[in-house]
């Protein structure tokens, strides 16, 4: 039958459903999917801390937004135009976030009565008004993914699992998304089992004849590629881009990367991709807790590699004292920060900015370190390889803040050349450089950037002391002068407050705003969002936003009081604000929130209209 092809500029899905449906994988294919035909896309995976939650409970719901355009966009969207509910429970969890009108695909065979009584449910909301006001399309998909597979040499436990990929071919062909990279994939990802390869193409090709022949889909949509730069993009993760970055920057200083880490949500991935490009000359070590993780990293610059080491809050926490350690011995080190909500245990696959504090200030003793935080996915790449510039050209801790909202959500990413990235090769001591010609001061300073000289162990002649007692000066003989720390602490300290980072940039097109947003990390799409629709309603606002933490950049006293009201949202009870209040004496509003979800844009923007309306 022939049906009516719809354009759309914007498209947001989310799928739902137990954390055993599959619902990261059809999502991630999905994603796959758009990025191949060339539009904007931002992905919101949400899942359960449990590795295995109790079946068909709202705990144990997992869930994937991807969010796409024919423009470039900076959320994974606020609200879904389209649910795909696998089970009650992912109904019932995902109905508050969908404004009315929104399309909702419900798998009818998993709305017995066990699995509603499960959630609440008295009754069917398939049968009651639970549903009025939405565009509901019940699909019996478990069964009919088993009838389309009922010729195949597959158990029903497996083809019941392939009712992701039904689900899967319908979206792809409501959606008119090319569907011959996920056809590849599910080759590759069962090419040990041909009946799972055959089952699961099987079940895509089925959903996608579904949705060509039911009546209950009157309606294809297509969203055109968006206008972006030309060159070779690829959809990626912040995690993984965060990885590459730390192998670009191994190759462009030519040196050998170590990472040492321990597992932890969501920092994990970094160590999982770094452990597959040995041929870059990166080498990782699952150690056997936060600390020794740290500690090796610190061993391997000492060594004369670049450290690193990653981790979340919690192992942040563990690390402080070897942090402090690194600050003595003034040698490069990234220790890489995913953020998520606490404290403590917390919520682990949830997402906050709560770590800032502890980045800036949780050390003991005057322990000061560089701090940056990526804006987006895609930034992580950048924000890796500065992070690294700064430790090898300065020696020093590098606190790299990213969150689990970035880690874990993609977008298209930019290739660069190599040619364009930084060198970031370094000298390492080779010789004595006393005056007397034959003595090592391993404390003696480079005037411009304050950094004492890096001697691998074992270079003849450049045998010197290390360890966290305090240095004196120039020497590195261990005292206690009261004179010599003074000097140590202070020079410490210049040696952060003096990097040079790039002057803050704002945004302000008509350059008639009164009311300037601040944001940093994460915050940046829903923040830009929410101006970009102000401007277009004509209320003038500025946004401003900073990467660089510690140090601060130079210019930002002179733009804040620029403004008549500074507003800086943040997950979290204000931090920055609190350090923008005592530093720069300016009385920034604070919004925040510790939800575990980030910022939608529309609520910014209606918190920020109110502040325009009061200036």
């Amino acid at each position: 039958m022939t049906k009516q092809i719809r354009q759309l500029e914007r498209v947001v899905i989310r799928f739902a459903g137990d954390s055993g449906d599959g619902m990261q994988l059809t999502g991630d294919r999905f994603t796959s999917e758009t990025a191949q035909l060339g539009n904007d896309i931002s992905t919101l995976p949400n899942f359960p801390a449990e590795i295995r939650a109790p079946a068909g409970t709202l705990p144990g719901v997992s869930s994937f937004q991807v969010h796409f355009a024919d423009y470039d966009i900076l959320t994974p969207g606020d609200a879904p135009n389209v649910l795909v509910a696998m089970n009650p429970a992912a109904l019932k969890a995902n109905l508050t976030d969908l404004p009315r009108g929104a399309d909702i695909i419900v798998n009818t065979d998993e709305f017995t009565k066990r699995n509603l009584a499960k959630v609440g449910y008295a009754s069917s909301p398939l049968d009651d008004d639970t549903l009025a006001g939405y565009a509901v399309h019940p699909v019996a998909l478990t069964s009919m993914t088993i009838g389309a597979l009922a010729e195949l040499d597959v158990s029903k436990k497996d083809a019941e699992r392939a009712k992701n990929m039904f689900a899967l071919g319908l979206l792809s062909w409501m959606y008119s998304r090319p569907y011959e990279s996920t056809l590849r994939f599910l080759e590759r990802k069962f090419a040990k089992r041909p009946e799972l390869v055959a089952a699961n193409v099987a079940a895509f090709k089925a959903g996608w004849n579904f949705g060509e022949t039911t009546e209950d889909f009157a309606v294809r949509y297509e969203v055109k590629p968006a206008k972006m730069p030309p060159g070779t993009y690829r959809n990626i993760t912040g995690n993984a881009a965060l990885s590459l970055g730390l192998v670009a920057a191994g190759v462009r200083s030519g040196l050998p990367v170590f990472l040492g880490a321990y597992p932890i949500t969501p920092a994990s991935d970094i160590l999982h991709e770094l452990s597959k490009h040995k041929r870059f000359g990166v080498t990782t070590m699952q150690a056997e807790d936060e600390i020794a993780a740290i500690g090796a990293a610190l061993g391997a610059s000492y060594g004369g590699a670049l450290g690193v080491t990653t981790t979340s809050g919690p192992g942040v926490a563990l690390k402080g004292e070897t942090i402090s350690l690194a600050v003595a011995l003034e040698l490069p080190l990234v220790i890489v920060d995913v953020q998520r909500a606490g404290p403590s245990t917390g919520m682990p696959t949830k997402t906050e900015q709560a770590d800032l504090n502890m980045a800036l200030f949780g050390r003991h003793g005057e322990a000061p370190v560089a701090v940056i935080a990526p804006k987006s996915p895609s930034d992580c790449f950048h924000a890796a390889l500065e992070a690294a510039r700064i430790a090898l050209t300065y020696r020093t801790p590098v606190i790299l803040l990213s969150d689990n909202y970035v880690a874990n959500g993609s977008e298209p990413w930019l290739l660069p050349e190599v040619e364009s990235l930084p060198d970031l090769r370094v000298e390492f001591a080779t010789a004595p450089n006393g005056e007397d010609g034959t003595t090592f001061l391993p404390y003696l300073r480079d005037p411009q950037t304050l950094a004492r000289p890096w001697a691998v162990p074992g270079t003849p002649g450049l045998e010197h002391r290390i360890g966290g007692l305090e240095k004196a000066d120039k020497t590195g003989d261990i005292s206690y002068d009261p004179a010599n720390h003074d000097y140590m602490v202070r020079t410490r300290a210049a040696r952060i407050e003096t990097i040079p980072v790039p002057d803050i940039e704002v945004e302000d097109p008509d350059g008639d705003a009164r009311v300037l947003v601040l944001g940093w990390g994460s915050t940046y799409g829903p923040i830009g969002a929410a101006c970009r629709a102000l401007r277009q309603r004509g209320l003038p606002v500025a946004q401003a936003h900073l990467r660089h933490l510690a140090p601060m950049p130079a210019n930002l006293g002179a733009v804040l009081r620029s403004y008549e009201r500074v507003v800086i949202p943040e997950m979290n009870l204000g931090q920055l604000a609190h350090v923008i209040r005592g530093r720069y004496l300016v009385d920034a509003i604070g919004y925040n929130q510790v939800r575990g979800l980030p910022f939608t844009a529309a609520e910014l923007e209606t918190m920020l209209e109110e502040v325009l309306k009061n200036v």
